[in-house]
């Protein structure tokens, strides 16, 4: 076995507490821009409702019919009771920021600070996992601690490449937020020395088994903060369409809820081939270490429970209808269940998977 290197991971240690800060420092940056956005659209609001009255007022003045200045500005989100302040994306209607969720022209200050940030943080934690893989001369995913620094670097890496494509920087807040409280749970709860695994885990199918595992839960962590979105957006809108006053103008930052739930249905959908493999593999591995591939250990069962969520959730919005809010719940549920499979089951339930108390 490969010589323990105390200083390596010491050094790791650190490098992660310099990324946790500077993802906090990010996360205030996202919910700045949040909280901006939102200041800067009610401001819109109100001088573009009085720059409409006072232009209605010049047309009557005019001797054009108030019938006709309703049918002017009646069109379009002002029947909504809102004015267009936002182009962030392109088809924002102003009430939502649209549905193409590419970038647009705006110049949002703290959001590009904020992924500026992020990125330096990524950096700063991969070497974070790259030194405690070092100092223990394996891969670093081989108790609570590992999974959860690893599975945290690797959502907040998943961001930043989807950033790439899409604007997502309206899932800042929630995305970084998630990682915090990942890193937090492994510096308090699950911390674990540096160590070498025990002998059923010393396997390539560690590699690649957990590796799967990781990047499919990354993708599920983002579906997961567009689903809650959804929700919200959802109940918005209808609120809007019943002409009630829009309370939340910090969701003209966010798509509307129809586009959320196409993107997170995609997404679901890749996530999804991933965990199918995390199980498959996972079964293959059970065979190498224990000599059957299925033993319904607790651990076993509830990623097949994960699996059949998520299936039911494709499913049930491919063939049957379930659209809209039972889609995003259901989407919500199977995160749950995740979250659930990687605390309670590791740390309370006894069984194949349980390595002194840690979960491999």
């Amino acid at each position: 076995m490969p010589q323990i290197n105390e200083g390596l991971g010491l050094l790791s240690e650190q490098f992660m507490l310099m990324a946790g800060l500077a993802y906090t420092i990010a996360f205030c940056a996202y919910a700045w821009d949040l909280v901006t956005f939102s200041k800067a659209a009610k401001a819109g609001l109100v001088s573009e409702n009085t720059g409409s009255a006072a232009n209605a007022g010049q047309l009557v003045s005019a001797g054009v019919s108030s019938a006709t200045i309703g049918q002017d500005l009646g069109a379009g989100p002002l029947d909504r009771g809102v004015r267009p302040s936002s182009k962030t994306h392109e088809g924002s209607d102003g009430v939502t920021a649209g549905d193409s969720m590419r970038y647009g022209k705006e110049k949002r200050v703290a959001a590009r600070v904020a992924v500026g940030l992020t990125i330096v943080a990524v950096v700063v934690q991969g070497m974070a996992v790259l030194f405690r893989g070092l100092a223990a001369g394996r891969v670093p995913w081989g108790n609570m601690y590992e999974f959860c620094t690893t599975g945290s670097f690797a959502v907040a890496l998943v961001f930043l490449v989807v950033l790439t494509r899409r604007d997502l920087r309206f899932l800042g807040t929630f995305v970084i937020g998630l990682v915090l409280v990942m890193i937090t749970a492994a510096s308090v709860s699950f911390w674990t020395p540096v160590g070498h695994l025990v002998p059923a885990l010393q396997s390539y199918w560690l590699v690649i088994h957990v590796s799967i595992a990781v990047m499919s839960s990354a993708l599920f962590t983002l579906t997961f903060a567009m689903s809650v979105l959804q929700l919200f957006q959802t109940r918005r809108e209808a609120a809007i369409a019943a002409g009630k006053p829009d309370k939340a103008l910090v969701m003209r930052l966010v798509p509307n809820a129809l586009s959320l739930e196409n993107m997170s249905y995609r997404i679901n959908g890749i996530a999804f081939v991933g965990w199918t493999l995390t199980v498959m593999f996972g079964s293959i591995w059970a065979e190498k270490a224990w000599g059957r591939f299925w033993g319904w250990d607790t651990k076993e069962v509830w990623s097949f429970v994960i699996w059949v969520v998520y299936a039911g959730y494709l499913h049930a919005r491919a063939t049957r209808g379930w659209t809209g809010t039972r889609a995003a719940w259901l989407s919500i549920v199977g995160y749950l269940c995740i979250i659930f499979n990687f605390t309670i089951v590791n740390v309370y339930f006894s069984g194949l998977h349980s390595y002194a108390g840690v979960g491999g």
